[in-house]
């Protein structure tokens, strides 16, 4: 037995010696494969700006626990990878979710990017876990949701780009506290299985796109404090049993398609400090349940349904900080009670049905910053309480039918940043004491009846933007200064000044519009408006003013609206003016103006009644602007048969690639969005905001089916287009061609309905794909081409046009790239049967392939034929063989076509006309390396006496 302890005892040591030795290899396996990890994820980060890896050395597994942002346990296991906000970047590698005994993992607010992959038993070990804030994209990771991870306690893979629908199995993590998959493009319902993690405080699912109705069993949350399903298309009512949830301190329903009444037993949630649910569509009154929640310090229920009266009852919301209401359907008055809420700051009403006076306390004993009650009924004078706080910034109260005079409390309210007491009734004078408040930015006290003289007031107010004054009684001079030089909007209309204008307008180099029309001014147009280069509307109509508009009118580069209408303008309208694009609209009418009509672009088209009243010449045989023709424009000479060629080079030389762009300082319209229907998925873009509103896809589809053809190319078809729902016509243009679905193609169709935006120019309203299925949609035009009435126009007329819509106003219809037909193809005109040798051929596409096309219809207006009158009446294969054909053998009338020769003498500018064709014939040139570029086809035209052109 002696001899068997020392045996046994030598058995247990080595027993013990080799667990010690596997225990050992393993942890050394363990670190050696967690330092391989690693490194392969700092392997795929690309950009990392605060060199926060650069401790991950490809050194020793032994030093990984000593590495930023790792943290390991006391077996020397990686436990903890922390590298929040190091704006890293990169396709996040599968390494990172392959650690076995990590807890804590967080890679948020990165530029991280990828599908993200779970495999168990991996992460098992994991309690938090945080991948908010990157670009990962694909379905959530469905493996995530299941048993091995059901310890997990925080979950957040918020604002992330995460597609799909939740998982069904989410209930299996029962043990999570905090959940957030908020702000990613998440589709489908809510499911049922979410409320059996009953350990959950913190629930968000907002900024998705989710639908259905909100579980009634979310009765079983019992724990939870915050609710944040805002931003989704929920529908439904909101469950009774939310009463239920009695610890609950946030309730955030915002931005959905809720419905029916606020459930009274809301009244249960004493603990609720914040109840924001506007936007939806809730009805009813608000219950009176809501007032005995006592700890409430946000209550918004804007932008709904709601109606009855404002309760008494809000007294017992002491504690209430904001209270949003606007946009409802609330009637009666602003109950008195609300002046005894001591901490109330933001008081929004705006946009009910409210009647009966402002309480007149009220301010007296809140804290109030933000006042706005605008677009009720209210009636009686303003408060003079309102600034006791004196930390009152915002006062709106306009569209009312308050009265009185302003009143001193907030004439002495310094903190006042934006004042908007407009279309009421108020009286008296303009405060003194209110134009020296020195942080307001926004003043408007337009539409009231305020009277007096505001010349004498030495004005300070160094912060003011925008002063409306409009719509008032106001009488004598106009200020000469603000105390502002950051002034960008000034309206003084509709009042009695008189006197001259003395404004000081080289200290308003900010000024963007000027309003001074329907006054009493006088004297001459004010030059030192000049040096406001930022200027874009300028109305000075049914005023006084006199003398001649000085010819740097045309020299401010921004300028869109110039307003000069019943005034005593007389002398010559300044030959320069319009010439910069930004001008599009003008108004020169009842003045005393004389002589022709500048030929800019800005007067190219201009409306009839914005030219009359005066002795002005320069109109067209048919009328367009009222005006008679002047009398040079009976002496025709060859270069008239150039303006309108003149005006499409101007822009024609801008052309980049294969878009042309005409710029105009408009603000844009674009809208975006996928609509689904039985034949797919379509991508939608419209710029224009009426088509978008009336045109849908299946007006598309039935126009197309209908099949009503306006007109054909190589690789297009145009057909007649009208909504089924309304009235309202387009043309719809189906692209037959493989590369019609590329990105470039499309790209660049978006770019040219972006910037093509030009009085005479056909617009783009739409897009539309599916597939290959690709639509574009015109503004519809009701008129004839060229082609049609070319017979039967004058020559002065035919070269002035393209296309006659029912106004009589010139239309170009401009083409996309890519497709196969001429840059550009007035209607009738640059057929696509007549594009290009080297397009017909497939070969590479140039500049020098649109100058063919521009070649076609330089002859084409020349001669007053088209391709097809050539192969019909002159038996030639196209019209560029018997262009050249008569250029060399033949007299200029085999040219010109002889009803339009008839009454017409030509041979006084024979030489211009010959000169012309030489320079279509060069465009036409077979080999496209011989063809001039744009700008010298510019510089050719010019020396063709381009100069007496209009456009040129």
């Amino acid at each position: 037995m002696a001899k068997e302890i020392p045996t046994m005892f030598s058995k247990l040591l080595m027993f013990i010696c080799l667990f010690m030795f596997m225990l050992n290899f393993h942890s050394s396996h363990g670190e050696q494969q967690e330092f391989e990890l690693l490194l392969s994820f700092k392997s795929s980060i690309h950009y990392d700006p605060h060199n926060f890896l650069s401790s991950w050395m490809n050194t020793s597994s032994n030093t990984i626990c000593k590495w930023q942002g790792i943290t390991c346990d006391n077996w020397s296991h990686v436990n903890t990878v922390s590298l929040s906000g190091k704006n890293i970047s990169g396709e996040v590698s599968s390494s990172m979710f392959q650690f076995a005994h990590v807890t804590n993992l967080d890679l948020s607010n990165n530029q991280l990017v990828g599908e993200v992959v779970f495999n168990a038993p991996f992460l098992s070990s994991l309690l938090y876990l945080n991948l908010s804030n990157n670009n990962f994209t694909g379905p959530l990771p469905q493996s995530l949701f299941s048993s091995p991870f059901i310890n997990l306690e925080t979950l957040d893979l918020s604002n992330n780009m995460f597609s799909g629908k939740i998982p069904d199995q989410i209930g299996l993590l029962s043990s999570l506290t905090y959940l957030d998959l908020g702000g990613n493009v998440l589709v489908g319902k809510i499911p049922n299985s979410i409320t059996n993690m009953t350990s959950i405080e913190s629930l968000t699912l907002a900024s998705n796109q989710l639908v259905g109705e909100i579980p009634t069993e979310i009765s079983l949350m019992k724990r939870l404090k915050l609710i944040y399903l805002g931003y989704n298309n929920l529908s439904g009512e909101i469950p009774n049993n939310i009463g239920n949830l009695l610890s609950l301190n946030q309730l955030d329903l915002v931005y959905n398609n809720l419905s029916g009444p606020i459930p009274e037993s809301i009244g249960n949630l004493t603990n609720l400090r914040y109840i924001f649910l506007y936007l939806n569509k809730l009805t009813g009154p608000i219950p009176e349940s809501i007032f005995q929640l006592k700890n409430l310090v946000s209550l918004d229920l804007s932008d709904n349904y709601l109606s009855g009266e404002i309760s008494n009852l809000v007294v017992n919301l002491q504690k209430l900080e904001i209270l949003h209401l606007f946009s409802n359907n609330f009637t009666g008055q602003i109950p008195n009670t609300i002046t005894s809420l001591p901490h109330l700051q933001v008081l929004q009403l705006w946009s009910n049905k409210l009647t009966g006076e402002i309480p007149q306390t009220l301010g007296m004993h809140n804290n109030l910053t933000i006042l706005d009650l605008s677009s009720n009924n209210l009636t009686g004078k303003i408060p003079n309480s309102l600034c006791t706080s004196q930390n009152l910034q915002k006062l709106i109260l306009f569209s009312n039918s308050l009265r009185g005079e302003i009143p001193n409390g907030l004439t002495s309210c310094k903190t006042l940043l934006r004042v908007r007491l407009q279309n009421n009734e108020l009286s008296g004078k303009l405060p003194t004491e209110i134009t020296q408040l020195p942080q307001i930015y926004l003043l408007d006290i337009s539409g009231n009846k305020l009277s007096g003289r505001i010349n004498g007031i030495k004005w300070k107010m160094p912060s003011l933007q925008m002063l409306n004054l409009a719509n008032n009684n106001f009488t004598g001079e106009l200020p000469n200064s603000f105390g502002s030089n950051k002034l960008e909007g000034l309206d003084f209309s509709h009042n009695h000044f008189s006197g001259f204008i003395q404004i000081r307008f080289r200290k308003l180099l900010e000024l963007v519009q000027l309003k001074l029309n329907n006054n009493n001014l006088s004297g001459k147009f004010p030059e030192e408006i000049f040096k406001c280069k930022n200027l874009v509307s300028l109305d000075l109509s049914h005023n006084q003013l006199s003398g001649e508009i000085p010819a740097k009118v045309a020299e401010m580069p921004v300028l869109g609206l110039l307003d000069l209408s019943e005034n005593q303008f007389s002398g010559e309208i300044p030959k320069s003016l319009g010439s910069v694009e930004s001008l599009v609209d003008v108004n020169i009418s009842y003045n005393n103006f004389h002589g022709s009509l500048p030929s800019t672009e800005a007067f190219f088209a201009i409306n009839a009644s914005s030219v009359a009243g005066n002795k002005l010449c320069g109109g067209d045989s048919d009328g367009t602007n009222g005006l008679p023709p002047c009398k040079s424009d009976n002496q025709m000479n060859s270069a008239t048969v150039l303006v309108l060629v003149c005006f499409v080079l101007t822009v024609f030389v801008t052309l980049s690639g294969a878009v042309l762009f005409v710029r105009r300082r408009t603000k844009s319209f674009e809208v975006r969005k996928v609509v689904e229907n039985e034949d797919g998925s379509w991508e939608v873009i419209f710029f224009d905001h009426k088509a978008s509103k009336s045109i849908k896809i299946e007006d598309v589809l039935s126009s197309v089916k209908e099949g009503k053809v306006i007109t054909k190319g190589r690789n297009w078809v145009s057909y007649e287009g009208k909504c089924i729902s309304n009235d309202m016509q387009f043309v719809v243009k189906e692209i037959n061609d493989a590369n019609s679905v590329s990105v470039s193609f499309w790209d660049e169709t978006v770019t040219f309905g972006q910037k093509v935006k030009h009085a005479n120019i056909v617009k783009l309203i739409g897009m539309f794909r599916c597939g290959k299925k690709v639509y574009l949609v015109n503004e519809f035009e009701d008129g004839k081409s060229l082609s049609e009435i070319m017979h039967n126009l004058s020559w002065q007329r035919r070269i002035k046009i393209a296309l006659v819509n029912r106004k009589d106003v010139p239309r170009l219809q401009l083409n996309l790239p890519g497709i196969g037909i001429s840059f550009i193809g007035i209607n009738g005109f640059g057929s696509s049967s007549y594009i290009a040798p080297e397009k017909r051929k497939g070969k590479e596409v140039t500049e020098k392939s649109e100058i063919y096309s521009f070649g076609i219809m330089l002859i084409e207006l020349l001669t007053g034929r088209t391709p097809e009158d050539i192969e019909a009446v002159q038996k030639k294969n196209n019209i560029v063989e018997w262009a050249r054909y008569c250029y060399t053998d033949c007299h200029l009338d085999t040219w010109i076509d002889p009803v339009i020769m008839k009454g017409e003498d030509l041979s006084a500018y024979q030489n211009d006309i010959v000169d012309t064709m030489n320079l279509a014939l060069h465009c036409t040139a077979g080999d496209p390396t011989t063809r001039p570029c744009a700008r010298d086809v510019v510089k050719v035209l010019e020396t063709v006496q381009c100069n007496r052109i209009t456009f040129c």
